[in-house]
């Protein structure tokens, strides 16, 4: 029979502690991040929300509240309108025998032909005017060409011999979107009345520079911002939008990416496609959970999210950042039947952290492999000594 002597009890006792030292996860337990979430009704903590089919829809529904065609799908295609700063080509005609503009051709008596004297091109002031001879000074912003000749025939009446005019918008300043970032070349592109889409703009200033999948694009229309993945509006025609006068256009590259922590198959930053991936695809994509290891009740989702994805009373006491954001925990149940369901439906997003617990059997296992192991050290030592 073997006995274990006091030198040999103080080096089990020093085994056991550097072992407790070094059991430590790669991250906090399911509890501690439970016990985390309590203080949230003071908004002292961070909000932990289970993830069942309710949450999912919910924040389903606010990235569509966000896409493009329902921040911006109210535009439609104009007319032609003038604005300060466009050039109008303007011709007047008047009949024979000219009176005003023109000379009739000589020999021709009173059946020849009058042509317009030349106008320069006009320029839309500040005001909104333009000057013509014989017209004077005449308001035109707002106005379409059409509503400008008829405007200037009005006024040259009994003066001129039935006067004719065609006014043309040469240039169109007024009504033009801006497009930059990562195109092929920044610059402001003029809008027509057929209506030009986010895609029009973007294709005439040279098109994406970075590969689509990479590129998020930002609208900003008055005082209102949005942004969407590039593939996702060239996938869903409802997101290429009509453009109104006066939208900038951005491209900008943005990888997206996901971190995954824990117990799953690879602990790595996973990059994904702008058109996004749900819970189940960023699982699959990670090697799933590992059998030895994870908790099936522990897998959580640490985001910062808009209050506005949130259950009303969840967002109205919760903690939230210097920009407005609230930290949530989202809790999934692998556990459930219907927890592969809810994981298809939530989809991931740029900078989410994806982590799974350890089960706490396997903390115990890990325990008794460290005091298995220190046990036998112990005892070769006192082996040894005697």
């Amino acid at each position: 029979m073997a006995f274990v002597t006091s030198g040999g009890r103080v080096a089990l006792i020093a085994l056991l502690l550097a072992g407790c030292s070094n059991m430590s996860g790669a991250g906090p337990s399911a509890g501690a991040i439970e016990r985390a979430g309590r203080p949230a009704a003071s908004g002292e903590g961070i909000s932990i929300v289970t993830l069942d089919e309710g949450a999912a829809r919910r924040t389903a529904s606010y990235a569509r509240s966000q896409a493009f065609g329902d921040l911006f799908g109210g535009a439609s295609p104009s007319g032609t309108v003038i604005g300060t700063g466009d050039v109008l080509d303007i011709a007047i005609w008047e009949a024979p025998p000219a009176v005003l503009f023109g000379t009739t051709a000589p020999g021709a008596g009173g059946g020849g032909l009058a042509q317009s004297a030349g106008i320069p091109q006009q320029i839309v002031g500040e005001d909104g005017t333009v000057t013509i001879p014989f017209v004077g000074s005449l308001a035109v912003r707002g106005r379409t060409p059409q509503d400008v000749g008829r405007m200037i025939v009005a006024r040259l009446a009994g003066r001129a011999h039935n006067p004719q005019a065609v006014v043309r918008l040469a240039q169109n300043d007024s009504r033009a979107v801006t497009v930059m970032g990562e195109v092929g070349a920044t610059r402001r592109v003029p809008l027509t009345p057929r209506g030009e889409r986010l895609l029009d703009a973007i294709a005439a200033a040279g098109g994406s520079r970075q590969p689509v999948a990479k590129t998020t694009v930002q609208l900003t229309r008055g005082g209102r911002t949005g942004a969407m993945p590039l593939d996702a509006i060239v996938r869903d025609p409802v997101q290429n939008v009509v453009l109104a006068p006066g939208d900038i256009v951005t491209a900008i590259f943005q990888p997206y990416s996901f971190v995954a922590l824990g117990a799953v198959g690879q602990n790595a930053e996973v990059p994904f496609e702008g058109g996004g991936i749900t819970l189940a695809q960023a699982l699959g994509r990670i090697g799933g959970l590992r059998d030895e290891r994870a908790d099936v009740r522990g897998v959580f989702i640490f985001r910062l999210e808009q209050p506005e994805a949130l259950d009303p009373a969840v967002a109205a006491s919760a903690r939230r950042t210097a920009e407005g954001r609230v930290p949530v925990v989202y809790r999934l149940d692998m556990g459930q039947g219907t927890a592969f369901f809810t994981a298809q439906d939530f989809a991931i997003r740029d900078r989410d952290v994806i982590y799974v617990t350890n089960a706490p059997i396997a903390d115990l296992q890990k325990f008794l492999n460290i005091v298995s192991s220190a046990a036998f050290s112990v005892t070769g030592i006192n082996n040894a000594v005697q």
